[in-house]
């Protein structure tokens, strides 16, 4: 009884802590959106410098996952909460990166003040952090079909990153002069797009969390 009392407490602080982080990196991803919209420095500076703090947590909680599955050997539901703790973990980290790849090129776009072409990428951006929140809330209802719903989501963001491609590829052929900076601005196309990848992958984690089966690929 007291073995199972200590592996209940300590997974219920494992997900205050993994909550905590998924917070953070919400934080993180809806400031980077921010930023493409207003090239704020200040706002990019602060999304670059803060990077260490998702890191240093992504540590802390896959360490604690480790230390449960070694110390109570669990099975069943309780086996794959944590395995998919761990693979989540790793998507928010990815996730992070991702936001601040975004910080350092809006940087560089920023730069080119002789261009006046330009994308608005806040329905893309907002339909990325909605993905976001539906994959923390399908993960802590343990929803698998609101995890489902997710590979709906993805489908509308791809189809935003094909349109940002025309746009740019017509623009390079008006003003080829602009070459680096209109790649670097549909570039920012794909990072959006690649967190909405790693926001399928944490969907995907959640219905094996709830359904204990794989469905890799079922979104595409």
């Amino acid at each position: 009884m007291a073995h199972q009392l200590t592996f209940h407490r300590e997974v219920d602080n494992l997900k205050k802590k993994f909550m905590v982080l998924g917070s953070l990196v919400e934080d993180r991803l809806q400031k980077a959106c921010l930023a493409m919209q207003t090239r704020d420095s200040e706002l990019l500076d602060e999304i670059i410098r803060s990077d260490w703090e998702i890191d240093d947590m992504e540590i802390e909680v896959e360490e604690e996952c480790l230390k449960i599955l070694a110390l109570h050997q669990p099975v069943a539901g309780d086996l794959r909460f944590l395995i998919a703790v761990i693979k989540i973990n790793n998507e928010l980290e990815r996730i992070a990166d991702i936001a601040v790849n975004i910080a350092k090129r809006v940087q560089t776009i920023s730069k080119e003040s002789s261009l006046s072409f330009g994308i608005d990428y806040q329905p893309m951006g907002m339909k990325v952090q909605q993905m976001f929140k539906l994959g923390l809330d399908a993960l802590v209802t343990e929803d698998a079909d609101l995890a489902r719903d997710i590979f709906l989501e993805d489908e509308q963001v791809d189809r935003l990153r094909n349109k940002a491609y025309r746009d740019v590829t017509r623009e390079l052929n008006e003003e080829p002069g602009h070459a680096k900076c209109l790649v670097n601005l549909y570039l920012l196309a794909r990072h959006l797009e690649r967190i909405g990848d790693r926001i399928t992958n944490i969907a995907e984690e959640v219905i094996y969390l709830v359904e204990g089966k794989i469905v890799r690929g079922e979104g595409n």
